[in-house]
Protein backbone atom coordinates (compact mmCIF):
# COMPACT_ATOMS: atom_id res chain seq x y z
CA UNK A 1 0.00 0.00 0.00
CA UNK A 2 2.73 2.38 0.92
CA UNK A 3 4.54 1.72 -2.28
CA UNK A 4 1.16 2.08 -3.99
CA UNK A 5 0.91 5.73 -2.88
CA UNK A 6 4.79 6.55 -3.49
CA UNK A 7 4.10 5.63 -6.83
CA UNK A 8 0.68 7.76 -7.58
CA UNK A 9 2.75 10.62 -5.72
CA UNK A 10 5.66 10.61 -8.30
CA UNK A 11 3.38 10.29 -10.90
CA UNK A 12 1.10 12.79 -9.55
CA UNK A 13 4.32 15.44 -9.31
CA UNK A 14 5.99 14.51 -12.77
CA UNK A 15 1.97 15.27 -14.32
CA UNK A 16 2.35 18.82 -12.43
CA UNK A 17 5.94 19.39 -13.53
CA UNK A 18 5.09 19.07 -17.23
CA UNK A 19 1.90 20.31 -17.08
CA UNK A 20 3.97 23.76 -15.82
CA UNK A 21 6.73 23.43 -18.30
CA UNK A 22 4.09 23.56 -21.36
CA UNK A 23 2.25 26.45 -19.39
CA UNK A 24 5.58 28.51 -19.00
CA UNK A 25 6.52 27.31 -22.89
CA UNK A 26 2.91 29.06 -23.48
CA UNK A 27 3.78 31.83 -21.93
CA UNK A 28 7.29 32.28 -23.55
CA UNK A 29 5.59 32.12 -26.87
CA UNK A 30 2.40 34.34 -26.26
CA UNK A 31 4.21 37.90 -27.36
CA UNK A 32 4.18 40.76 -24.71
CA UNK A 33 1.70 43.44 -25.25
CA UNK A 34 1.78 46.86 -25.01
CA UNK A 35 -0.96 50.22 -26.38
CA UNK A 36 -0.45 53.33 -27.78
CA UNK A 37 -3.48 56.13 -28.34
CA UNK A 38 -2.98 58.57 -31.50
CA UNK A 39 -5.72 60.84 -33.21
CA UNK A 40 -4.81 60.99 -36.83
CA UNK A 41 -8.08 62.38 -37.62
CA UNK A 42 -10.44 60.22 -39.47
CA UNK A 43 -9.49 56.93 -37.91
CA UNK A 44 -10.81 54.57 -40.98
CA UNK A 45 -7.53 56.11 -42.52
CA UNK A 46 -5.58 55.86 -38.87
CA UNK A 47 -6.32 52.30 -38.68
CA UNK A 48 -5.34 51.43 -42.43
CA UNK A 49 -1.89 52.89 -41.38
CA UNK A 50 -1.08 52.13 -38.50
CA UNK A 51 -2.25 48.52 -39.27
CA UNK A 52 0.39 47.37 -41.56
CA UNK A 53 3.36 48.39 -39.23
CA UNK A 54 5.44 44.28 -38.27
CA UNK A 55 4.56 44.15 -34.59
CA UNK A 56 1.13 45.69 -34.55
CA UNK A 57 -1.12 43.02 -33.21
CA UNK A 58 -4.48 45.01 -33.23
CA UNK A 59 -6.05 48.80 -34.25
CA UNK A 60 -9.42 49.90 -32.56
CA UNK A 61 -11.26 52.94 -33.73
CA UNK A 62 -12.77 55.03 -31.09
CA UNK A 63 -12.69 58.42 -28.68
CA UNK A 64 -10.74 60.40 -26.57
CA UNK A 65 -9.80 63.30 -24.73
CA UNK A 66 -13.33 64.46 -23.80
CA UNK A 67 -15.27 65.28 -20.48
CA UNK A 68 -17.83 63.04 -20.98
CA UNK A 69 -17.97 59.78 -19.63
CA UNK A 70 -18.82 58.21 -22.02
CA UNK A 71 -18.76 58.51 -26.15
CA UNK A 72 -20.47 57.83 -29.29
CA UNK A 73 -20.17 58.96 -32.63
CA UNK A 74 -23.42 61.02 -32.65
CA UNK A 75 -22.43 62.82 -29.55
CA UNK A 76 -18.67 63.52 -31.12
CA UNK A 77 -19.16 64.40 -34.68
CA UNK A 78 -22.33 66.43 -34.15
CA UNK A 79 -21.77 68.10 -30.72
CA UNK A 80 -18.86 69.47 -28.85
CA UNK A 81 -17.53 66.76 -26.19
CA UNK A 82 -13.75 67.45 -26.55
CA UNK A 83 -13.77 63.88 -27.46
CA UNK A 84 -10.98 63.33 -30.37
CA UNK A 85 -11.07 60.40 -32.96
CA UNK A 86 -8.28 58.18 -31.95
CA UNK A 87 -7.32 54.39 -32.33
CA UNK A 88 -5.92 52.20 -29.69
CA UNK A 89 -3.14 50.46 -30.89
CA UNK A 90 -2.17 46.94 -29.20
CA UNK A 91 1.60 45.84 -30.67
CA UNK A 92 4.49 43.94 -28.99
CA UNK A 93 7.03 45.98 -27.62
CA UNK A 94 9.69 43.30 -28.66
CA UNK A 95 9.09 44.13 -32.64
CA UNK A 96 8.08 47.49 -32.57
CA UNK A 97 9.13 50.31 -30.33
CA UNK A 98 7.26 53.16 -29.29
CA UNK A 99 9.40 55.90 -31.02
CA UNK A 100 8.46 53.76 -34.38
CA UNK A 101 5.10 54.21 -33.67
CA UNK A 102 5.50 57.68 -33.28
CA UNK A 103 7.70 57.88 -36.12
CA UNK A 104 4.54 56.46 -38.11
CA UNK A 105 2.00 58.80 -36.56
CA UNK A 106 3.62 62.10 -37.36
CA UNK A 107 4.38 60.99 -41.19
CA UNK A 108 0.46 59.78 -41.12
CA UNK A 109 -0.69 63.28 -40.31
CA UNK A 110 -0.65 67.15 -41.12
CA UNK A 111 0.96 68.14 -37.88
CA UNK A 112 0.67 72.11 -39.10
CA UNK A 113 -3.43 71.61 -39.32
CA UNK A 114 -4.66 73.94 -35.69
CA UNK A 115 -8.57 73.09 -37.67
CA UNK A 116 -8.47 69.27 -38.00
CA UNK A 117 -6.68 67.30 -40.46
CA UNK A 118 -7.13 67.32 -44.27
CA UNK A 119 -10.72 67.42 -45.36
CA UNK A 120 -11.92 66.81 -42.04
CA UNK A 121 -12.43 70.33 -39.89
CA UNK A 122 -13.47 70.38 -35.89
CA UNK A 123 -11.85 69.72 -32.96
CA UNK A 124 -12.94 65.52 -33.24
CA UNK A 125 -10.71 65.30 -36.12
CA UNK A 126 -7.53 67.01 -34.61
CA UNK A 127 -4.20 65.15 -33.94
CA UNK A 128 -3.00 64.53 -30.84
CA UNK A 129 -0.53 62.00 -28.89
CA UNK A 130 -1.83 60.39 -25.67
CA UNK A 131 1.69 59.20 -23.86
CA UNK A 132 0.68 57.16 -21.18
CA UNK A 133 3.91 56.48 -19.30
CA UNK A 134 6.89 59.03 -18.65
CA UNK A 135 9.16 57.75 -21.10
CA UNK A 136 6.30 57.74 -23.20
CA UNK A 137 5.48 61.35 -22.73
CA UNK A 138 9.71 62.10 -22.76
CA UNK A 139 10.02 60.62 -26.12
CA UNK A 140 6.61 62.18 -27.32
CA UNK A 141 7.69 65.60 -26.63
CA UNK A 142 11.17 64.84 -27.75
CA UNK A 143 9.85 63.97 -31.22
CA UNK A 144 7.61 66.82 -31.22
CA UNK A 145 10.49 69.17 -30.84
CA UNK A 146 12.67 67.56 -33.06
CA UNK A 147 10.49 67.96 -35.89
CA UNK A 148 10.15 71.71 -35.25
CA UNK A 149 13.56 72.59 -35.58
CA UNK A 150 13.13 70.18 -38.94
CA UNK A 151 10.51 72.48 -40.38
CA UNK A 152 11.41 75.86 -38.47
CA UNK A 153 7.46 76.37 -37.32
CA UNK A 154 5.80 75.14 -34.68
CA UNK A 155 3.46 71.81 -34.70
CA UNK A 156 -0.82 72.40 -34.24
CA UNK A 157 -0.62 68.79 -32.91
CA UNK A 158 -0.97 68.04 -28.97
CA UNK A 159 0.68 65.82 -26.79
CA UNK A 160 -2.11 65.04 -23.98
CA UNK A 161 -1.54 62.35 -20.93
CA UNK A 162 -3.69 59.29 -22.16
CA UNK A 163 -7.20 59.93 -20.94
CA UNK A 164 -9.73 56.85 -21.38
CA UNK A 165 -10.80 55.68 -24.20
CA UNK A 166 -14.40 54.06 -25.68
CA UNK A 167 -14.59 51.91 -28.60
CA UNK A 168 -16.64 53.23 -31.60
CA UNK A 169 -19.42 51.79 -33.37
CA UNK A 170 -18.74 48.19 -34.30
CA UNK A 171 -19.82 49.68 -38.27
CA UNK A 172 -16.41 52.06 -38.04
CA UNK A 173 -14.13 48.74 -37.03
CA UNK A 174 -12.08 48.21 -40.05
CA UNK A 175 -14.03 50.19 -42.10
CA UNK A 176 -10.91 49.76 -45.19
CA UNK A 177 -11.34 46.52 -45.10
CA UNK A 178 -15.02 45.74 -44.92
CA UNK A 179 -15.91 48.65 -47.40
CA UNK A 180 -12.22 48.92 -49.47
CA UNK A 181 -14.44 51.28 -52.19
CA UNK A 182 -15.93 53.47 -50.49
CA UNK A 183 -12.84 54.10 -48.32
CA UNK A 184 -10.78 54.42 -50.94
CA UNK A 185 -12.99 57.11 -52.47
CA UNK A 186 -13.29 59.08 -49.08
CA UNK A 187 -9.48 58.62 -48.71
CA UNK A 188 -8.86 59.85 -52.11
CA UNK A 189 -11.40 62.52 -52.40
CA UNK A 190 -10.17 63.98 -48.54
CA UNK A 191 -6.89 64.36 -50.44
CA UNK A 192 -4.83 63.03 -47.35
CA UNK A 193 -2.47 60.82 -49.50
CA UNK A 194 -1.36 64.31 -51.64
CA UNK A 195 -1.11 66.10 -48.52
CA UNK A 196 0.89 63.79 -46.75
CA UNK A 197 3.47 63.48 -50.14
CA UNK A 198 3.47 67.76 -49.92
CA UNK A 199 4.83 67.53 -46.24
CA UNK A 200 6.77 64.49 -45.83
CA UNK A 201 7.72 63.31 -49.76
Amino acid sequence: MLKRSWLIGLILALLASITASHASAAAAKKPRQATAIFAMGCFWCAEADLEKLPGVISVVSGYTGGSAATANYEQVSYTETGHYEAVLVTYDPAKLRYSKLLAAFWKNVDPFDAAGQFCDKGSSYLSAIFPRTKSEIIAANASKKHLERHFKRKLATKIITRPPFYPAEDYHQDYYKVNPFRYSQYRYGCGRDARLKAIWG
